[in-house]
């Protein structure tokens, strides 16, 4: 586990596409910690070829790869750690069943 260093303060996103499902689905609002902590099967918001990308990350043989949860999405490789711009706490529905934390 590794503390990520952006800096900033929580922001919130709406979810696009299906990339997510059927965890996170669109419309969904997803909370975003800069400084949350990164570890291997967060959520994570991060940079790919000069976009931002909502996946989750895992880290293997010191590879750092983000993956959707949908089949039909690749997955990518990052850099490194660098390139995540911050990790998912919360997301919320229209319902309140849809609202679940992550920690």
């Amino acid at each position: 586990m590794t503390e990520n260093k952006c800096g900033g303060e929580i922001f919130a996103l709406q979810v696009l596409g299906d990339s997510m499902s059927p965890e996170f689905n669109e419309g969904h609002i997803i909370i975003i910690d800069p400084n949350g902590l990164v570890k291997s099967g967060s959520y994570v918001l991060a940079m790919y070829q000069g976009e931002y990308i909502f996946r989750q990350l895992r880290l293997e043989d010191e590879h750092f790869w983000l993956q959707p949860l949908n089949a039909h999405y690749p997955t990518v490789e990052i850099t490194g750690l660098g390139d995540v711009k911050g990790v998912i706490v919360q997301r919320a529905g229209k319902n309140r069943r849809e609202h679940k934390q992550y920690v």
